[in-house]
């Protein structure tokens, strides 16, 4: 009878049978390698990972434009678009400060600023004591009072140049109602040079004062309460309780506040063009209508630059100062 032989594959795995007729092993495998450990990675390289994307957009869309701005500064340059670019050195600098609408933007807009910014700190430090005081009560009072901070500045610009319009405004009208002003268009709001600045001050304070009450009001959640009680056990009252505790506890939040208003505030534009448009007598002209002015209506670039360029180094200087005055970063309030 003929036996039939069978050929295992070529690079088959091979199996032996033990003698004795046992159970056959497992297929031999070559031993495993043991893979290195992998490097994890450190937390500062993860934390500068994830600030990559925003550092390249914050170098694409501000610094390179910055850089951009203040070198145009020394140039004087054609509005046309490829036109040409002539260097001048300081001369648009010179030319700034020499210039009497540029001095009086200034001295406006240092008025602006400190009319809204100390009207919105002292109406907003006194909503979020009141909010302090109610607790939970103030609830729902916060949600309403927080409303204006959704309106866009447009809005609130032309909202209230409607209420403050001199012959048919409604402020007008219910003060004559009221019997404080002989006929309703006694007051000229946005007509008179004189309280122009105060009237287009008077919607961004109502538009922001609710941003001011909401940072001081969380400031105040972390005031601590025992001290507070303790000046009250020792017959402190209100007033020696705010000016000894509470705002000297409050440094660092207040500065915070003040330099990011102070800062909007002094670049407002948009709802001062929409009230009046700089007028009357260009008596609402601050720096940022003026550099805009300078730009597109003027066709000067350079002196535009220049402009801008003063108008951010001043702001740097008044915030650093705002920090070494008022939060002393590593000081103990006394």
């Amino acid at each position: 009878m003929p036996t039939s032989t069978s050929t295992a594959p070529a690079g088959a795995a091979t199996t032996v049978a033990p003698a004795g007729g046992g159970t056959p092993p497992h297929r031999l495998r070559p031993p495993h390698r043991l893979r290195p450990p992998r490097r994890s990675m450190s937390d500062r390289r993860f934390a500068l990972m994830l600030m990559l994307p925003a550092a390249i957009f914050l170098a694409v869309f501000v610094a390179w434009p910055l850089v951009k701005f203040v070198a145009d500064s020394f140039f004087e340059i054609s509005p046309i678009a490829g036109g040409p670019r002539e260097f001048v050195g300081f001369d648009n600098y010179a030319a700034a400060f020499a210039s009497e609408a540029f001095q009086g933007a200034s001295v406006r807009t240092i008025l602006y600023t400190a009319i809204v910014v100390t009207a919105e700190f002292v109406l907003g430090l006194a909503v979020a004591l009141l909010f302090t005081a109610l607790g939970r009560r103030s609830n729902g009072f916060r949600t309403l009072f927080m409303y204006p901070l959704m309106i866009a500045p447009v809005v609130a610009g032309l909202l209230w140049r409607f209420l403050l319009i001199d012959n048919f405004g409604i402020v007008n009208q219910l003060l004559f109602e009221w019997g404080v002003i002989a006929s309703p268009d006694q007051i000229q709001w946005l007509s008179d040079p004189s309280i122009a600045l105060l009237s287009v001050a008077i919607p961004d304070i109502w538009l922001t004062t609710s941003f001011i009450t909401l940072v001081l009001f969380a400031g105040l959640q972390n005031v601590p309460g025992d001290v507070v009680e303790a000046a009250r056990i020792d017959g402190a009252n209100f007033w020696r309780l705010l000016f000894s505790i509470i705002i000297p506890l409050l440094r660092p939040v207040i500065a915070v506040a003040l330099i990011v208003r102070g800062i909007d505030a002094a670049r407002a534009f948009d709802i001062i063009l929409i009230q009046t448009d700089g007028g009357p007598q260009g008596s609402t002209t601050t720096l940022s209508l003026l550099i805009y002015r300078t730009m597109t209506r003027f066709g000067d670039p350079g002196l535009a630059s220049a402009m801008g360029t003063v108008y951010l180094l001043a702001m740097l200087a008044v915030s650093i100062a705002a920090i070494a005055l008022i939060w002393r970063p590593g000081g103990n309030a006394r």
